[in-house]
C-alpha cells in the first residue's frame, strides 16, 4: 500500500489521555485515480483482554465497571466486561497477567493467546490481544477491584458461562470484546 498513499499533513488535535490526529493524504484508488482524503485516528495504545474460566464448575470471571463513553451514548448502567488493560510497556501476556491480578484478584497460571484483531480500524489504531485461562478458587490472591489511583472502581463477577450467554442474548452484555470471548469459549465447549 505504500505506493498508493502519500501523506500531505498530520495535525495533532489532542494529546492528553490518548493521541488524536488529523491526517490529510492522497490515496490511489484501485482504478488508478488519485483522491485526497482526510481521516482522524485515535491512538490510545494496544491492549489485552482475558476470560478466565473454571472448567469443572462451568464459571467465568468478568468485571462490572462504569464507562463514561457508553454512559454519554445512553447506556446508564456499568458495563459487564472481560478483564482488560493497555499494554503500556509490557508484552501482551505480561500485561494481561498483571491486569488479572489487579482487577480480578487472581494469579493465572496457564494463559493461552487466541488472536489479536483491530477492534475499530476505521478510526482507532488499537489492536487487542485476546486470551483464555483456566482458573481455580485457590488461584485467588486478593479481592481485585482495580487500581484506585487510576480511577478504577471494579466489581468482580463470577457467573456461569450459560448465564453469560443469556446476558449477551438479552442485551445486558454489550461489550464487543467480552461477547467475542464468551462466544469463543462456548464454541470450544461444544467442540466447534
Amino acid at each position: 500500500m505504500d505506493d498508493r498513499i502519500r501523506i500531505r499533513s498530520i495535525e495533532v488535535l489532542s494529546d492528553e489521555w490518548a493521541v488524536l490526529k488529523k491526517t490529510t493524504f492522497d490515496y490511489r484508488r484501485s482504478d488508478g485515480t488519485w483522491e485526497t482524503q482526510v481521516r482522524q485516528t485515535y491512538d490510545r495504545g494496544d491492549g489485552a483482554v482475558i476470560l478466565p474460566y473454571d472448567r469443572e464448575r462451568g464459571t467465568i470471571l468478568l468485571v462490572r465497571q462504569f464507562r463514561y463513553p457508553a454512559y454519554v451514548t445512553g447506556h446508564k448502567e456499568p458495563l459487564i466486561e472481560a478483564c482488560a488493560g493497555l499494554l503500556d510497556e509490557d508484552d501482551p501476556e505480561t500485561c494481561i497477567r498483571r491486569e488479572a491480578e489487579e482487577e480480578l484478584g487472581y494469579h493465572l497460571k496457564d494463559v493461552r493467546r487466541l488472536y489479536a484483531p483491530y477492534m475499530s480500524p476505521g478510526s482507532v489504531t488499537e489492536r487487542l490481544w485476546f486470551f483464555l485461562a483456566e482458573y481455580r478458587p485457590s488461584d485467588r490472591i486478593s479481592d481485585g477491584g482495580g487500581a484506585a489511583d487510576e480511577g478504577e472502581d471494579i466489581e468482580v463477577l463470577e457467573i456461569s458461562l450459560d448465564e453469560a450467554l443469556a446476558l449477551i442474548a438479552n442485551g445486558d452484555i454489550v461489550d464487543a470484546k467480552t461477547i467475542m470471548l464468551v462466544q469463543h469459549l462456548a464454541l470450544e465447549r461444544t467442540g466447534v
